[in-house]
Order: structure tokens, then sequence, then C-alpha cells
């Protein structure tokens, strides 16, 4: 089903596998194989499809590529919950980008966990990437600090506290997110300000269906250690020693994209950026949510398109 409505919506993408880091990963692509190489990383719930919208503008002149994140929809899922911390996540791209596709450096765009993996990458790989666009997603340094100790941000990650939820059968999210077909994944990822038919919601669909495809997903939050303070916990799963201790400078050129209306991610992540980002500018959506991008596509691709 997804393949079809590929076909018929966007004929130009093309759906294909690489073997890399020991996982099989798929990916989508559009655009001259000798353009320069722009790849765009998804979030949770989503996958390559959330993309679709900067895969047909960018194709126009670069090699664009959407990969679908381990554990995500057709590519591997390992079983070990480390096997989601951000260092194999890393490696995949570095793989994907150096070794299956011969290039010595590309343009990243990364949004939610897609720019939490980013940032990693930009800091250990800095010579392969050109430029990073950061889109609604966390700087691990001012995000492990905003979790410790605003509440703000404390109150808007209660969520990952859920995902990490278990009892005696085990966790509980996967559970409550895929009931009534899905309703609270939709509830998060669609509103009023996307256009979203019923053949965007069957991709979806077909892409949290994957069997462990949602667990997958999950083990991204399960893996790390960024996470709120539980009740009666007085700081969260990361001191502030331990954040001083590993500073993730991002020695590239980078663009922050933000939707100031994010109920997940507060605007306070903005604050101390430069810090951690010496190049960096930073545009602001205000009417935009954590979804900015498949609210206002258009708006997105040419603040990106500036500032390559």
């Amino acid at each position: 089903m997804s393949e079809e409505i590929r076909k018929k919506k966007f004929p130009q993408f093309k759906s294909e596998f690489a073997e890399v880091n020991n996982i099989k990963l798929h990916y989508i692509k559009a655009g001259p194989e000798n353009g320069k190489l722009i790849v765009f990383l998804h979030g949770f719930p989503q996958f390559w499809y959330m993309w679709r919208d900067q895969l047909l503008d960018f194709s126009k002149n670069y090699l664009a590529v959407a990969p679908d994140m381990r554990g995500y929809n057709l590519s591997s899922k390992p079983e070990e919950i480390e096997q989601y911390q951000p260092q194999h996540i890393v490696e995949d791209l570095r793989a994907l980008v150096e070794e299956y596709f011969g290039r010595k450096k590309f343009i990243l765009v990364g949004h939610d966990w897609g720019g939490v993996i980013a940032f990693p990458f930009a800091n250990s790989y800095p010579e392969l990437v050109e430029k990073l666009i950061i889109i609604n997603a966390p700087h691990p340094n001012t995000f492990g600090k905003l979790i410790s100790n605003n509440e703000d941000q404390q109150s808007s990650s209660q969520y990952i506290l859920f995902f990490r939820q278990k009892n005696e059968k085990g966790y509980i999210a996967e559970g409550v997110l895929s009931a009534n077909d899905y309703k609270m994944l939709f509830d998060i990822v669609v509103n009023s300000e996307m256009e979203f038919d019923e053949e965007d919601r069957q991709m979806y669909r077909n892409a949290w269906s994957q069997p462990g495809s949602l667990t997958g997903g999950l083990n991204y939050y399960r893996a790390g250690g960024l996470r709120p303070p539980s009740q009666g916990e007085e700081i969260s799963g990361l001191t502030d020693e331990q954040l001083e201790a590993n500073p993730l400078m991002i020695n590239v050129p980078t663009l922050v994209i933000w939707g100031e209306k994010d109920t997940a991610l507060t605007v306070h992540n903005l604050k101390g950026l430069d810090e951690f980002i010496p190049d960096l500018t930073i545009k602001r959506i205000p009417e935009g949510s954590h979804w900015v991008i498949n609210e206002q596509p258009d708006k997105i691709n040419s603040m990106i398109r500036d500032f390559l």
C-alpha cells in the first residue's frame, strides 16, 4: 500500500536500502546523482515521509536523501535497547554518507531525534558536515540543564517518563499509542495547520504497524540518560557535572529553526546555544509548533535555502 501511494504521489522518489554499520537502512532519494548531498533525519514518531515537501524542493538541485532511522518503518530494528544510544545512530549516518554514498561533504538537516543525533554527528565528524540545520531539536548540553533545573521543560518532558514506564508485562507505551487505530499518535503529529489527507494517514499507519516499529522509536528515549526527574527525585538522569565534563561543541555553520509553540521543547532551549555553536544563526517561527516542517513547508524550505 505504501509503495503504491508513494509511486502515485511522488513518482520521482526512489526507495532503496543500504547495508551499513551491521544493519539495513531504508531511505528515499530524489535528485541528480552527482548533485551535492543533503540528508534529512526525522524524529519520533515520524519516518522519511515527514520530509516529502523538502525532498520535492531540494531534489531540484541536490541529491536529497531521507532515511528511516534505525528502529523505524522499513529499517532494521535491533532488539537491544542499548543499540539505540546516539553513538550507534551517528555511525549509521557516517557509514551511509561516507561508505555507501562515497561523499566527503554533505549538508545535514535534523528534526526532533534527528537533530539530537545530528549534534553529536557534527561534533564527531565536523569535516563531513558542510552545514548543519536543526529544526526544533535540543542540544544535549542545554537540554540536560533545562531538564534538571527548569520547571517548564520538566513539565513539558513528562511524556519521556511515560515512554520509559513498565508494568509486570513490560513497557506500556506501545499499547497506549497504538490503541484505536493509533489515535494518540495521529493526535500528536497531525493538526489543522497541515495539509494531511487520507493517503498521508495511510502512509503513517503502514509505518507504525511495521513489526517492532513503535518499540524501535521509543527505544531512543529508553536508551538515553536525558529525562525529567521522577517523582521525589532531585535531578534527572544526568548531573550538571556530567554535562559540563562533556561539552558538545559544534564547529560547523549551523542554522537552528524553532517553532515557538512547541509544547514538548520550550524556547528556553535556544538560550546558551551560542556557547556550544560559535557559528550560529537562529530563526524563530512564532506561530509554528513542534511540527512546523509540515505546517509551513515553504517557509522552512526558504529558510534552509537562504542559509545554504
